[in-house]
């Protein structure tokens, strides 16, 4: 009969692959027989309830044996010796032998770049892999990471492995405008992305599907051609588009001594005094920028230093200026302001 044909052959193959299926007939047809077999010889403490069957059939397969249960007989002793230990300790240790290798398996996926982070939120995505730039990047990510963000995730192109598996989780894919990859990424729920392509016409394109596929994350993209930047400013106004600033630091340089330094110190994340930014929650009424200054500089010992409002950032606001809730502000600090501490009704009374 064909039906039979095809289901002897799907038994051997579970079988032979040692499939969950037929583990699972194993150590049920295994049960059903110590069962019975101890029902046979009489052993009416072992089975008289199911429940003190299953606890002495897992101590003894699992080599615990406290010895509170055991059989009384002769026969029921044959019984554990021939059937329940040899066959219970296989089914263990195959079941365990399984469970080990379905995790390890999982885990060299995940440093493979196959693993699927799509319900992760709130983390950062990191788009490309320049060898050097990137590992730095990530490690300066990680480094301000608080307790409960979740892992960052580098989506690059052809990598064996994880190459910052300390940093990142990862994902490998052919090319870095690939949707598939990004949703593995968790793009939907990403809080922000940094998309660094091979060179300025690939990271274009990763843009272009990072925002399509999250509708509210920060993007941020490097471009060495500082013309290509403007260009994605222009165009792309929710894209923070960032190009290189070697020439103007040179210049600057020269004519103020150790503004280069200064520039460093502002964006480095190990920095003693860095630059951060905090969003204005919904005020009751708008505060003056000199009022806010000055709260800050009293009760938490930062320094404002400029605001962005209405999508034009000032980097040298008058005091009079006002500010109202959805504004950003930017201060230079040893440590990122907890917003939950900020006393913002109390902003005016800076007496």
């Amino acid at each position: 009969m064909p039906f039979i044909a095809s289901l002897l052959r799907r038994v051997y193959l579970s079988l032979s692959e040692l499939a969950w299926s037929a583990l699972l007939v194993i150590l049920v047809a295994h049960l059903v027989a110590s069962y019975l077999l101890f029902l046979l010889a009489g052993e009416g403490d072992l089975v008289g309830n199911p429940v003190d069957f299953l606890y002495y059939y897992m101590v003894t397969a699992t080599t615990v044996g406290y010895g509170d249960l055991s059989p009384k007989s002769g026969f029921g002793r044959i019984i554990t010796i021939m059937v329940v230990l040899p066959g219970g300790i296989a089914i263990f240790t195959a079941v365990l032998g399984k469970l080990l290798t379905a995790i390890g398996t999982i885990w060299r996926n995940r440093m493979r770049g196959l693993g699927d982070y799509s319900e992760r939120a709130g983390h950062i995505i990191v788009l490309g892999w320049q060898e050097g730039q990137t590992y730095q990047t990530l490690r300066l990510l990680h480094s301000e990471r608080h307790a409960n963000e979740p892992m960052t995730v580098l989506v690059a192109k052809d990598l064996p492995e994880n190459p910052a598996s300390n940093y990142a989780d990862y994902i490998r894919t052919e090319r870095l405008a690939d949707a598939d990859a990004l949703l593995r990424a968790g793009v939907a729920q990403a809080r922000a992305i940094i998309a660094r392509g091979a060179n300025d016409d690939e990271t274009p394109a990763a843009v272009l599907i990072a925002e399509d596929h999250a509708p509210n994350a920060h993007i941020v993209a490097y471009f060495a051609d500082d013309r290509t930047a403007q260009m994605v400013k222009q165009r792309r106004p929710r894209v923070e588009a960032v190009g290189s600033l070697a020439e103007e630091l040179l210049s600057r340089a020269a004519r103020d001594p150790g503004s280069s330094e200064i520039a460093a110190r502002l964006l480095s994340a190990a920095s003693t005094d860095t630059a951060f930014s905090l969003a204005v929650p919904p005020l009751h009424t708008p505060l003056s920028y000199g009022d806010v200054f000055l709260s800050l500089k009293r009760r938490h010992n930062v320094t404002l230093v400029g605001m962005l409002s209405h999508g034009v950032t000032d980097l040298n606001c008058r005091d009079e200026t006002l500010m109202q809730g959805g504004d950003t502000l930017y201060y230079i600090s040893g440590i990122r302001l907890d917003p939950a501490a900020i006393a913002w009704a109390r902003m005016g009374d800076v007496t």
